[in-house]
């Protein structure tokens, strides 16, 4: 095996980790503040994706710039969702939770169908064709500022909850719900800020990467896969475990790309879960937020 390509494969894997690991932070958050796994997280990137691509061919506007745009349509369709639906569930059975939530997904799903038509589709942007050489490997640039952009995405995302009076009361209500109410809290709005805001790292994650990858409706579900399989790696409910994950499944699927060839690529990245689940069953970093 050329080692050149290896390389290529490790650091094209980085860089595309940086959508993964923010795509896996809004789906580690709804859960480690609500303990709702959110079915529809795929399909909600989809339709970031779907947004950037009407940005982009109704208004001109490059998906680099549209993530702002796209990131705010899906932090008040999370709201929508939470209050109207996952609320009037948050304490029921885990079974129920799902269901509703693979309803949404479905009825996602179809609606971007209706809307949009089978047809995969693609963003052009002005970056996707440029590269940067460093010595034998090249840096694809658009891969790289989507990698810039998620990084302070997520880094943004860890100061609101740090260090702002709203980030640490969604955080108090996440360790003890009970307590939280106790003191005053309104637990309902903390949920639906959280909601939202997992919503909307996902709807920037999609207009992020839909330059560099085609996409259609039923594309949420490996999306939701792809999601699941991170949080799970780095630990449910962990910030840093689901930014770390996202950066070892995108290199462990670049790798297995190289290796193997590209329809197998998830073949590495699932073997690379069994592992880890294998020595640790709660993942790399599993904890609550």
């Amino acid at each position: 095996m050329d080692p050149t390509l290896v390389l290529q494969g490790v650091l094209s894997g980085l860089l595309f980790g940086g959508v993964y690991s923010l795509m896996a932070v809004g789906l580690t958050l709804i859960f480690g503040v609500m303990r709702v796994v959110n079915f529809a997280h795929g399909d909600m990137m989809v339709w970031g994706m779907y947004l950037a691509l009407l940005l982009s061919t109704r208004a001109g506007l490059d998906p680099y710039l549209a993530f702002v745009a796209c990131a705010a349509a899906l932090f008040a369709l999370g709201l929508a969702v939470q209050r109207g639906l996952v609320d009037r569930i948050v304490d029921a059975p885990h079974e129920m939770q799902i269901l509703l939530m693979l309803g949404v997904a479905l009825v996602l799903e179809n609606l971007a169908l209706v809307a949009f038509g089978p047809e995969p589709a693609r963003v052009r942007s002005a970056l996707s064709t440029a590269t940067v050489w460093l010595g034998p490997v090249f840096v694809d640039v658009a891969r790289l500022v989507t990698f810039a952009v998620a990084v302070v995405l997520t880094l943004a995302l860890y100061l609101f909850l740090f260090r702002t009076d709203v980030g640490r009361t969604v955080r108090a209500a996440a360790d003890n719900t009970y307590g939280a109410l106790v003191i005053g809290t309104d637990v309902r709005r903390v949920y639906a800020v959280a909601f939202g805001v997992g919503a909307a790292c996902v709807g920037a994650a999609g207009a992020l990467v839909s330059p560099i990858l085609p996409f259609q409706p039923a594309t949420g579900l490996s999306l939701s896969v792809a999601s699941f399989n991170i949080v799970i790696i780095g630990g449910m409910g962990s910030l840093l475990g689901a930014f770390i994950g996202g950066l070892l499944v995108s290199v462990a699927e670049s790798l297995g790309a190289v290796f193997l060839k590209p329809s197998l690529k998830e073949l590495f990245s699932f073997s690379l879960l069994i592992v880890i689940l294998l020595f640790r069953p709660a993942g790399l970093f599993g904890k609550r937020l």
